[in-house]
């Protein structure tokens, strides 16, 4: 049976998952009483929840006399690291673009990381069976992308596939009204378009992990594609380590992937995509040789982390009424053992402090991870997020990023005042039908916060995207800071109708009658540029005259949700989210108005 190894890439949203699913059920691989969830590869709750794949995965489809392995990528920036290792396990990509979207941000990183990699490309413009398309100037746009990206002859000799993903449609032909029910056209696309791994069965072994995975039975396990010779279970082999040392270890493990299925084989041999266990610490890069033919392949390049948070202990009055892992050592060991999975995460201790500082690839990164965290069971606190300072030839640079947004006309005008109070710069602004898309190049702590504001500014109906660009020298000032104070609670209790009544004046609420809260918890946000204590537990006193029903009468305003993500942008330097399974509070990090004071004071003659 032929191998083929190839790579769905694309920006968030164009339809690479789903994609997936039509592959896997119109090639016969699975059985027939199988049935496909949507979006299936999207095993993760988060991911099915979000509508977005997080960590990328492998799957295999067999097609008349061809085994196809096919790696379904992440589309958002954070995740970007993976799509650039995945290259050195495939030999040709199906780059995914939306026939009315465009080419968008991250398609033009994918693509670039493609091209670099020298493997062939498939154009698939997908959702053609949208109401409204723009399959001539989508076209275009791909080839002028193409060429933009320095593509050779070659490469720019792509060939195109036009399906709609969600039907299971497809035709060689950008006219509609040719669409075939069945993927056909792209799976002989697919066998005819991409090589067949050029590699050497009877050479020293070489294996490459890429991608890794953890499981409590058999610990970390390495994913990638055999270079050269084969591999067997239960044989000794040697890693060629990233410090340049070697360790001999036994296959405990080797498994193979068909349809949703990793099923565990005896042997794989050059050009397959397999997974291995034995080694406890194996990493990315790595390579896995004969015992005494050790011929290390160059390591592969991992992005590194642009955006760090403190996480720590939970330290709040209410520390451990919903948390199952509360303790230092727990979350440690949780922290540790993500890192077995996420290459792309660093994670440091602070000497003799119950904190840790984590490092990602950005805001969604990480809040991935703590939503992972709280689902379950574990309690903790983390800090406003901070992008990560590089020291560049003696000069101090910070990471910028490529940002991308459309939104309806009326409410570009807020969208760009806001980017430039953060220091973006208007790289290109375009209008169509209603819609204005403008590009700028913006310091990433200035993209820190703007989500929660851009939600708002665009009434919901603004798209935005951006991938880090570079690193430049760093521009003085503060950006992105938050501009009004916040309501801090005075007392710890519950929040009553009567007392939430008198404070909502003030500004917005951020909790609703009935809710615990405590000293030192922001409670909601101050119409002023300062933070105010207020008693929101005091109840309405009794008297011959007066009964409790009177709080009925009482009409609030309904608070303002805030969600995980919309906490993080939200909070300053010397505030804290305090994330557990059943709650996420906003706090300040000193919890008493005295203690804030002598810290203000304290700082003040520190200059």
């Amino acid at each position: 049976m032929e191998i083929r190894n190839i790579a769905i890439i694309a920006h968030v949203d164009h339809g690479k998952t789903t994609l997936v699913d039509q592959l896997l059920k119109q090639s016969g691989t699975l059985r027939d009483n199988e049935q496909i969830a949507e979006r299936a590869m999207d095993s993760n709750d988060l991911e099915r929840e979000r509508g977005i794949t997080i960590l990328a995965k492998n799957t295999a489809i067999n097609y008349k006399n061809y085994r196809i392995n096919i790696m379904d990528t992440p589309g958002h920036a954070d995740f970007g690291g993976e799509v650039e290792r995945i290259m050195s396990m495939v030999d040709g990509v199906l780059l995914v673009v939306d026939a009315y979207e465009g080419t968008m941000p991250q398609t033009r990183f994918v693509l670039k990381k493609a091209l670099e990699a020298k493997v062939k490309p498939i154009v698939v413009i997908n959702k053609v069976d949208r109401p409204v398309v723009r399959i001539e100037e989508v076209m275009d746009e791909v080839l002028e992308l193409f060429m933009e990206l320095g593509a050779d002859d070659d490469q720019l000799e792509f060939q195109t596939c036009f399906v709609s993903a969600l039907q299971g449609t497809s035709s060689l032909d950008p006219d509609i009204t040719t669409q075939q029910p069945n993927m056909d056209c792209l799976f002989d696309l697919i066998v005819n378009e991409i090589q067949a791994p050029d590699v050497n069965v009877d050479a020293p072994l070489q294996f490459q992990p890429t991608l890794l995975d953890y499981n409590d039975y058999v610990g970390r396990i390495g994913i990638g594609r055999i270079q050269q010779g084969r591999l067997k279970v239960n044989e000794m082999v040697s890693c060629c380590r990233a410090d340049g040392s070697i360790k001999q270890f036994r296959i405990q493990k080797l498994f193979g992937f068909l349809g949703l299925h990793r099923i565990e084989i005896e042997e794989a041999s050059a050009g397959d995509i397999v997974a291995i266990a034995g080694l406890a610490d194996i990493g990315v890069g790595e390579t896995v040789c004969n015992v005494g033919k050790e011929d290390p392949l160059p390591m592969i390049h991992i992005d590194e982390p642009t955006i760090q948070m403190v996480f720590g202990t939970n330290t709040s009055p209410f520390a451990g009424r919903d948390g199952k892992f509360v303790t230092a050592s727990k979350i440690e060991e949780r922290l540790m053992r993500e890192t077995n999975r996420d290459v792309s995460l660093r994670v440091e201790r602070i000497p003799n402090f119950e904190e840790w500082i984590v490092s990602g690839r950005g805001e969604l990164h990480l809040s991935i991870l703590i939503e992972n965290m709280r689902r379950e069971g574990y309690e903790l606190q983390v800090s406003r997020p901070h992008v990560i300072l590089k020291e560049i030839d003696g000069v101090t640079c910070e990471p910028y990023e490529d940002v991308q947004i459309e939104a309806p006309d009326e409410c570009i005008g807020s969208v760009i005042e806001s980017l430039g109070l953060r220091r973006g710069i208007l790289e290109d602004m375009n209008s169509q039908d209603g819609q204005t898309r403008v590009h700028y190049t913006v310091p990433s702590r200035g993209m820190i916060g703007f989500m929660t504001n851009f939600l708002t500014m665009t009434k919901g109906y603004g798209i935005i995207s951006h991938s880090f660009m570079e690193y430049r020298p760093i521009d003085g000032g503060t950006v992105g800071e938050r501009a009004l104070g916040v309501l801090i609670s005075i007392d710890e209790g519950q929040t009553t109708a009567y007392s939430l009544g008198n404070v909502e004046s003030r500004g917005v609420m951020f909790v609703g009658p009935g809710v615990d809260v405590y000293e030192g918890m922001i409670v909601g946000e101050h119409s002023r540029d300062n933070d105010l204590t207020v008693n929101v537990t005091r109840g309405k006193q009794m008297t011959n005259t007066r009964s409790s029903t009177k709080d009925t009468t009482v009409v609030l305003k309904k608070p303002r949700v805030m969600g995980l993500e919309a906490c993080l942008d939200y909070i300053n330097d010397d505030e804290l989210v305090e994330v557990t399974p059943e709650n996420i509070r906003l706090r300040k990090r000193l919890l008493t108005e005295n203690e804030r004071r002598k810290a203000f004071v304290r700082n003040k003659a520190n200059g």
